[in-house]
């Protein structure tokens, strides 16, 4: 015996040809281990290929006795009297290699290869024991006698002993019925019906089945009457009825199409099948049967006509109508499909072979539709200028045909002939066309041309009859996209009026109210919609019903939409169609608002404050959804974004969702994430919803810098720190990018530890560059709030740690180790103090990689570059975190090593001088006068040095000179020096040139003088350089 649980006894068993039956009871009754039993047909679209082809459903013999035997072992593992209802609650077992080999005398009895057995004639039954018959005996003469209650403990006993007697189960049965017991009855017949091969019995049970309300055990009767009499259409179109009084659509669906290989192209079945197929969202096979049956017309009837037999009548196209060919382009026309070119095709060549022109192929040439061309005079305003040779067929073209037309053409982007097309539609009464006017406005609205969208929204509705919510929104949409936004307010009011609940109205005004700066009003309107919608979450769950009572039926029998909708709820919910479908809507809607923003990307760059204010507005849309796409911050960084949906082959195993509360967002990334462990080679993907990466990289960093200058700078680095992890954003340059935007925003904001961080990280990035060094002292120039994270212990440590490192690499490289994990070399831990190492964890986790990430970087591979020669600028730098600390002693050990590496650096010379004067100041100095000296005569290499690389520098020179004489005390030195400064500023004020340092000199020049007496000298240096 196999198991049904074991995966490879499945995959053997989906071979034998029993396995549609089998496999459907099993799925069907499976509620003690899953808690609700699904209905049969559940499973068949696992077998919807079988199905389909009625040769596969194997022999009736086959089918009857693989269903009964597992009924069979089911009842053997529970009590011979009891209740039936729950019989097909079990998963059973049964011989899979006896029906293995039946299939493979039926294999070759299909290809006549090979020696097949002689087929057996139908059993009626088994071979029956004298003990059996005797007790069949007893029972039929209980029945008889009139004791019904003795029939049925003999008949159970008959069934104990040999479950393949017929007539055990036959009485049993009459016996239940005689008692009132219906239900049972009906059980009992269909379990005895699985021993007969009679067809009339199971449709007779279906029919009785149907009668007592038991849906889905009608469905499953009309299945074992197919199985025995593959011809029997009846029994599908049966089967199709009851599957759609349920809204079981997946099951008619099926049956349909079985249907159609019995009667291919038959125009009936498929008009009843359009409509299922669309409920279902399979466009494309709607698609494919149309355009199959739209040929077969069109070779049969080349002459677009056909004669009726009974009235003698001409049929247009046989049958195959204008009607069918507008559903075909419609079809083609969805945003779904989206193949507008067999749009076009479908309508032209459709319409010529209806008006008996087929031979006139010459017209597909021509790749436009003068064919269809229409006179000036009578239509104006729409006359075309045409080039070539072949001059307009002016033939006449259905209204509703040409209107197909029209929207093909606009959609594919052929905008002078859909227009054309479209001109000629809304010449039409609106009263008469008004659908078509709505779909021609949604045309343009989809194609972003809203200039011309608004007039054909406006004029449906003007009118009361035309008029509905959906025309006023869009109308309003458009208004709001041509900058109308008082005209769209104003109508967003009037369907709020018409429709207080309607919650997309409100957030639409609520936007405008924001882009206006009426946040109140905004707030307002907001508030209205989180009360409606919690008030109606609430009334959803006190309104849901209880389980319902336990059926008869062997069955699960309720509502088919209910079913779906319940079992979806542990699944992604949404079919693939219907997910790429909604990523098509998103990728539209983006492309819409990143259309729009950039339109006012430039009033916004002017100051324009209207502009700005709905620039944000739809920057802040883009943005959210760049952020909440989870395919874009996958948990493994390194691997590039490849699109929202990945070619590859099918996974062995899918994982299945276990969130029942799920938007289509989530849905939609659900279905990418059971995707994610097929392992392929990445593929780069570089745009995201029909925008590039480096456009959304740029948006996002403006959306971050318009809100740093309105004082939201939290929510700037929350976005900008967000980016960090994208997927799409993981190139070190693309990386700099953003921690430079951070850098930026910070220092607008005043938020320093923020521009700290982020030089550390781009420090540790780029590992011995002086770039970020320089970054660092740029970003922290001046001011006490920027002297406070200079000076901060967690920087000189880290300094300290790269100059040992330096130091490392230079002397000693085999101390250097690479570390895999931050990218970067470091010392070798053992000769590493410990809380350092610590230290070097909390501050240095500069690289943002999880531990699993390491072996997959793309930089994991030991830099070749290393440093050959000592680093002036690092030691420099920090002995200058040193010097504002006020360590002059350490700084001035820190610097005389970046003297000995660069001797002529102006600036290093300068850094000394201060540390030597700022030293000299302090008590713990025991030659104070030594460091005097040493400071003038560094200040003194420092001037040589500095004019001589630029001589337009003088005026610093003497301010240094006269910062550094002022400080010792010497005023008087200190006076000619800023005097000096003076008088190189007025000369620059001559030339128009900026004053330099004279600001800061005329307030230095003003203590001295202030403090020495000399008041009204320093009232004239307030006149003339420190007033505003």
């Amino acid at each position: 015996m196999v198991d049904c649980s074991n995966p490879a006894a499945i995959q053997e068993l989906e071979r034998s040809s029993f396995e549609d039956s089998s496999d459907e009871i099993t799925d069907a009754t499976a509620s003690d281990t899953s808690g609700s039993a699904p209905s049969e047909s559940d499973v068949e679209l696992d077998n919807e290929n079988n199905e389909d082809d009625p040769a596969s459903f194997g022999g009736p013999e086959t089918v009857n006795d693989g269903d009964f035997d597992r009924l069979v072992e089911n009842l053997r593992r529970t009590d011979v009297g009891s209740d039936t209802t729950g019989v097909l609650s079990r998963v059973w077992d049964f011989n899979a290699e006896e029906h293995d080999a039946e299939f493979k005398d039926d294999l070759r009895a299909a290809s006549g290869i090979g020696r097949v057995k002689r087929k057996r004639a139908r059993r009626t039954g088994p071979a029956l024991s004298q003990q059996v018959k005797s007790l069949i005996g007893d029972g039929n003469q209980a029945y008889i006698d009139g004791d019904l209650h003795g029939c049925i403990h003999i008949m159970l006993e008959v069934i104990r002993i040999e479950p393949r007697a017929t007539s055990a189960w036959s009485v049993l049965a009459q016996c239940h019925e005689d008692t009132g017991d219906i239900q049972k009855a009906l059980q009992l017949r269909i379990m005895a019906a699985h021993l007969l091969y009679d067809p009339e019995q199971w449709e007779r049970l279906a029919v009785q089945s149907k009668e007592m309300g038991y849906n889905q055990q009608a469905i499953y009767c009309y299945r074992k009457l197919y199985n025995l009499d593959p011809t029997n259409i009846k029994a599908l179109l049966d089967r199709t009825f009851i599957a759609k009084e349920i809204g079981d659509l997946r099951t008619a669906r099926q049956s349909l199409l079985a249907v159609l290989k019995h009667i291919p192209h038959d125009l009936g079945v498929l008009k009843e099948l359009r409509p299922i197929l669309i409920e279902l969202s399979d466009l494309s096979t709607c698609a494919s049967l149309f355009q199959a049956a739209f040929e077969h017309y069109q070779s049969t009837f080349p002459s677009g006509q056909s004669i009726s037999p009974d009235t003698g009548t001409s049929i247009p196209g046989g049958g195959f109508d204008m009607m069918d060919l507008f559903v075909l382009a419609d079809l083609y026309n969805t945003s779904t499909l989206a193949q507008y070119d067999k749009a076009v095709y479908v309508i032209k060549r459709g319409c010529r072979w209806l008006q008996g022109r087929a031979d006139q192929k010459y017209w597909d040439m021509c790749e436009d539709d003068r064919e269809y061309d229409v006179d000036p005079d009578k239509v104006p305003g729409v006359a075309v200028v045409r080039i070539g040779d072949l001059k307009p067929g002016m033939y006449t073209l259905d209204v509703n045909a040409r209107h197909r037309l029209a929207v093909a053409r606009i959609k594919m982007g052929d905008v002078d002939e859909g227009q054309m097309h479209a001109n000629i539609v809304l010449s039409e009464n609106v009263m008469d066309y008004a659908p078509l006017f709505a779909e021609i406005a949604d045309a343009y609205f989809e194609r972003e041309m809203y200039a011309q969208a608004r007039p054909v929204y406006e004029l449906l509705g003007a009118d009361a009859t035309t008029s509905s919510l959906y025309v006023l929104l869009q109308a309003a949409s458009c208004r709001r996209m041509l900058g109308d936004l008082q005209e769209a307010a104003e109508v967003y009011q009037h369907v709020i009026l018409a429709d207080p609940l309607n919650s997309d109205a409100k957030m639409k005004l609520a936007e405008i109210y924001e882009v206006l700066n009426e946040p109140r009003k905004a707030l307002d309107l907001v508030h209205q919609v989180i009360d409606h919608r919690r008030r109606m979450h609430r009334a959803n769950r006190e309104g849901e019903q209880s389980a319902p009572p336990p059926s008869s039926s062997l069955f699960e029998e309720k509502s088919r939409g209910k079913a779906r909708e319940s079992s979806s709820k542990t699944k992604t919910g949404l079919t693939v169609m219907q997910v790429r479908a909604l990523e098509e809507q998103k990728e539209k809607e983006v492309l819409r608002g990143y259309s729009r923003v950039r339109n006012l990307w430039s009033g916004m760059m002017s100051g324009d404050e209207l502009a700005e204010r709905e620039w944000l507005l739809e920057a802040e849309k883009l943005v959210e959804t760049f952020r909440e796409t989870r395919n874009l911050f996958l948990s493994t960084r390194n691997n590039p974004f490849q699109g929202m949906f990945r070619q590859h082959r099918r996974s062995k195993r899918s994982e299945e969702a276990t969130e029942e509360s799920m938007a289509a967002r989530l849905q939609l990334e659900l279905v990418e994430s059971e995707q994610l462990g097929q392992k392929s080679k990445p593929s780069k993907v570089d745009v995201f919803r029909g925008v590039s990466f480096d456009d959304w990289l740029r948006l996002l960093m403006q959306y971050a810098f318009l809100l740093t200058n309105r004082s939201q700078y939290s929510l700037a680095e929350e976005v900008l720190r967000h980016i960090l992890y994208s997927n799409a954003y993981q190139e070190v340059s693309t990386q700099d990018t953003i921690r430079l935007a951070i850098i930026s925003c910070a220092s607008r904001a005043r938020q320093y530890p923020a521009v700290l961080e982020q030089c550390r990280r781009l420090m540790n990035t780029h590992q011995f560059n002086n770039e970020p060094l320089r970054i660092l002292c740029a970003a922290l120039s001046s001011g006490l709030r920027q002297t406070d994270s200079f000076i901060i212990s967690t920087l000189q440590k880290h300094m300290l740690r790269e100059m040992k490192i330096h130091d490392a690499a230079v002397k000693n490289k085999d101390t250097m180790k690479w570390g895999v994990v931050g990218r970067r070399y470091v010392l070798d831990p053992t000769a590493r103090n410990k809380e350092e190492e610590a230290d070097d964890a909390i501050g240095d986790g500069a690289v943002d990689v999880a531990p699993g990430d390491a072996a997959a970087a793309p930089d994991a591979t030991p830099s070749k570059f290393l440093p050959t020669k000592h680093n002036p600028m690092l030691v420099g730098l920090y002995g200058q975190i040193c010097c504002a600390a006020k360590s002059y002693q350490s700084a001035i050990f820190y610097l005389l090593h970046a003297y000995d590496y660069c001797p002529n650096d102006p600036l290093i010379c300068l850094s000394l001088a201060v540390a030597s004067l700022g030293r000299a100041m302090q008590r713990q100095a025991d030659n104070r006068h030594h460091l005097v000296a040493q400071a003038v005569a560094f200040l003194t290499k420092y001037r040589t040095l500095r004019t001589e690389t630029d001589s337009g520098n003088l005026d610093e020179v003497e301010y240094n000179f006269g910062r550094a004489f002022q400080q010792l005390g010497l005023h008087s030195h200190a006076v000619r020096h800023y005097e000096r400064v003076l008088e190189l500023a007025e000369d620059r004020l001559i030339r128009g040139e900026d004053v330099g340092l004279a600001r800061e000199a005329a307030y230095n020049l003003s203590l001295i003088y202030v403090t020495t007496g000399a008041t009204p000298l320093a009232q004239i240096l307030y006149k003339k350089w420190l007033s505003i």
